[in-house]
């Protein structure tokens, strides 16, 4: 292929376009890598301004890579990436045999471009990841998207969130799922839901009963209640291949933590619970204590910070890892952390049953009196998009469940 930054602006000059100086850079950096080369142009660089990526810029670097064999992720978020945009790289990918994952996170994509980006993969057979979070598509795009996925067979890992779908395209994810079988990662949090019959979990909870492939599922912000939680716990049970379930920031009760107490008596295929910014208080925790001290309890991970659980629930939490080890995450910050909830995890993490950098607290003593302080080591680093450890990471090395390898 020769010199890809060569290339890139052999192209910039074939189409009289400006070239950016920040994809020169990073071209540059890929120089001498022959395999498993990630393109990462992302429009929220820290260490240096950055020109953002326009529709034009998509179109030069699109034909800069079309045939690089070497090219295996594409990362552009945080840029100003809009429907023509997609178009260019709906191109590439109706092409291109070697893009494996395409990040496009809080660009200016639509309608049109979700259904020019759904149109392209519903022929290819190598993308594996695709993130679209924050990109307005509507539901008219998401419903293009659901489409996709009655004939892509390879797409593995697909990023909704934050786009804008509503009760519609939600229950045509639900429906698609319940037949597609190579989807194990999905987010759809963030929808725009008016109704508060909670009709789509019911939908998703159908789909789960016959799904025998989907290990994640991201449902925060859907203002599901214990009535949904229940409907998914029901679910569940006859599901053996769910392994993260993400309900985070929504309006779980005390029944809801009790629901999914019971399904973890029952359940040893979930690993991975999110309930962080709910409100399962003491009571709720308590039911949960009681399905994680089973010695046959498989829960591997639970998040459960802001659920205005106080010391009563939070040290029944911690006496059950003594029990169990099974449990080797827990995350409580923005809870009421008393001085009993401080020490039962300071003697957790002193005596080795829990790892620092397996919560997000770390104690520490003021004239003899025991404190929790909040660190940043929440489960979100473990989504399927996100590195393990440290900064932005490759977007197509972090498979689903990164927290399996990370442990």
């Amino acid at each position: 292929m020769g010199n890809i930054k060569e290339r890139y602006s052999a192209i910039c000059s074939e189409l009289q376009l400006r070239t950016n100086p920040y994809i020169l850079q990073v071209l540059e950096g890929t120089e001498g890598q022959t395999k498993e080369i990630l393109i990462k142009v992302t429009g929220n660089n820290r260490l240096l301004p950055v020109q953002k990526l326009t529709d034009e810029d998509a179109l030069a670097l699109c034909k800069t890579i079309f045939n690089n064999v070497s090219v295996k992720a594409i990362d552009l978020r945080y840029n100003g990436i809009s429907d023509e945009g997609a178009k260019h790289l709906a191109d590439l990918l109706q092409e291109d045999v070697s893009v494996r994952s395409l990040n496009l996170m809080c660009n200016d994509i639509k309608t049109d471009g979700a259904k020019l980006l759904g149109k392209c993969l519903q022929l290819n057979k190598t993308l594996k990841t695709l993130r679209m979070t924050g990109n307005k598509i509507g539901n008219g795009g998401a419903m293009h998207l659901a489409s996709m996925l009655q004939t892509n067979s390879s797409l593995e890992e697909l990023d909704i969130s934050d786009c804008d779908l509503d009760t519609q395209s939600l229950i045509a994810f639900a429906i698609v799922l319940s037949s597609n079988r190579s989807i194990c990662a999905i987010n759809l949090s963030r929808p725009l839901l008016f109704s508060h019959q909670e009709e789509t979990t019911w939908h998703l909870a159908r789909m789960l009963t016959v799904n025998q492939h989907l290990q994640e599922l991201h449902l925060g912000k859907h203002a599901m209640t214990d009535w949904g939680v229940e409907r998914l716990c029901q679910a569940l049970r006859e599901n053996v291949t769910l392994r993260y379930l993400d309900l985070r920031c929504n309006r779980i009760a005390r029944d809801g933590a009790r629901h999914l107490a019971e399904l973890l008596k029952l359940n040893t295929t979930l690993e991975i619970l999110d309930l962080s910014s709910n409100r399962i208080e003491d009571e709720g925790a308590a039911h949960l204590s009681q399905a994680i001290a089973l010695q046959k309890s498989t829960l591997r991970a639970l998040s459960i910070p802001s659920n205005s659980i106080g010391s009563a629930g939070l040290v029944l939490l911690a006496k059950a890892m003594g029990i169990n080890s099974s449990l080797s995450h827990i995350y409580i910050w923005g809870n009421n952390l008393e001085e009993p909830a401080c020490v039962a995890f300071a003697d957790l993490i002193k005596s080795g049953r829990l790892r620092e950098e397996d919560t997000d607290v770390s104690p520490y003593e003021v004239d003899g009196r025991v404190f929790l302080a909040e660190v940043f080591h929440g489960l979100r680093r473990h989504y399927y998009w996100t590195p393990s450890f440290g900064q932005d990471g490759d977007p197509a090395s972090n498979s689903a469940l990164a927290l399996n390898a990370s442990s």
